[in-house]
């Protein structure tokens, strides 16, 4: 008998070479693709529940962070496992997971991959499988035009950062699992299930998408310099924290409270600007599929209890590079 497999795909991503690909390779190995277009109404999680009643034990989203997150956020907790194939401007996920980007990798291991539990975060009654943040990143993302994003790619997205490094700060107060809150002036916070952005810039370099925990950034530069310092400080990979531009906790639960309201997204895809941004790990809620022999070198972290809730660890002073603490001089971040 053949099998099902329900295909998730963006209209626009998926064109006929691609599609033809797929069919053929799913098959080749007896299972027949049931193909499942998404709508301006619906990004995933109605196609996800059809080819789930059609039997499916496998559904593939063609399409990118976003057209992810909505089927993961069907498919959280039935163990139907979510394979990729990147179509997208960011496709974060897939890069944390070492899906390649180009058509023909990711459809050999959406069909003879393995598979991967991962946690993921819950925004409401959303997943959130990369990243969520307000502020800064979130209008960033919305200011990158569609056509500028299919010229340039995620390059779009630092030509609209340009436009927002000199936005004001806004008073935040951040609670990680009920403890003391943290009052900051900030210009974003992100919060993170996987740590890497484009490029391999390690943006949350203790992040991993099973470990039972969300990592958090919070990021407070005052003036075009502090920019330049928190961006050498990430692309060198740095894990310390950078007081008054940059700090990183780690958390089962995080709560943000602006003075005003910012932008937010959810996994790349804005949502209505507010005051508040709260997350909570949904610990290995999903199953998605990777390249072989990936899953297998993660069994023992999945098969671990839960993490200990932890703060990043961070160098002592003296054993930072002297040039990196002499720009750290100064103020630890401002307070409310």
């Amino acid at each position: 008998m053949t099998r099902t497999v329900g295909v998730v795909a963006h209209p626009l991503r998926a064109g006929a070479t691609l599609r033809a690909s797929v069919e053929e390779a799913f098959r080749g190995a007896g299972r027949e693709p049931l193909w499942l277009p998404t709508t301006p109404e619906d990004g995933g999680q109605g196609m996800v529940r059809e080819a789930l009643d059609a039997g499916a034990d496998l559904v593939v989203a063609i399409g990118g962070d976003g057209t992810v997150t909505a089927c993961l956020t069907a498919l959280a907790g039935t163990g139907v496992p979510l394979a990729i194939i990147p179509a997208g401007t960011g496709n974060l996920l897939a890069r944390n997971l070492g899906i390649p980007t180009g058509g023909e990798g990711a459809i050999r291991i959406a069909v003879a991959g393995e598979d991967r539990t991962l946690d993921v975060g819950r925004v409401n009654d959303r997943c959130v499988a990369v990243m969520a943040g307000i502020g800064f990143d979130a209008a960033m993302i919305a200011d990158a035009p569609e056509r500028t994003k299919r010229i340039l790619g995620w390059l779009a997205y630092v030509v609209s950062a340009l436009k927002h490094l000199r936005d004001r700060r806004v008073r935040a107060t951040i609670t990680l699992d009920g403890g003391e809150p943290m009052r900051r002036r900030v210009r974003s916070v992100l919060i993170g299930n996987v740590g890497a952005l484009q490029g391999g810039v390690q943006l949350l370099p203790a992040a991993q998408p099973d470990d039972g925990l969300l990592d958090v950034v919070v990021l407070t530069p005052r003036s075009l310099r502090d920019w330049v310092r928190l961006a050498l400080h990430v692309v060198r990979r740095r894990h310390w924290d950078v007081p008054a531009v940059l700090e990183r906790r780690q958390a089962r639960r995080i709560e943000v409270v602006l003075s005003r309201p910012q932008p937010r997204q959810l996994d790349g895809e804005p949502i209505e600007p507010g005051t508040t941004l709260e997350m909570i790990v949904d610990p290995r809620a999903a199953v998605v599929r990777v390249p072989a022999g990936s899953a297998a070198a993660k069994a023992e972290s999945a098969d671990a209890e839960p993490a200990e809730v932890r703060p990043v660890e961070a160098r002592p002073a003296e054993a930072r590079p002297a040039e990196a603490e002499a720009a750290t001089t100064g103020p630890a971040s401002t307070a409310v």
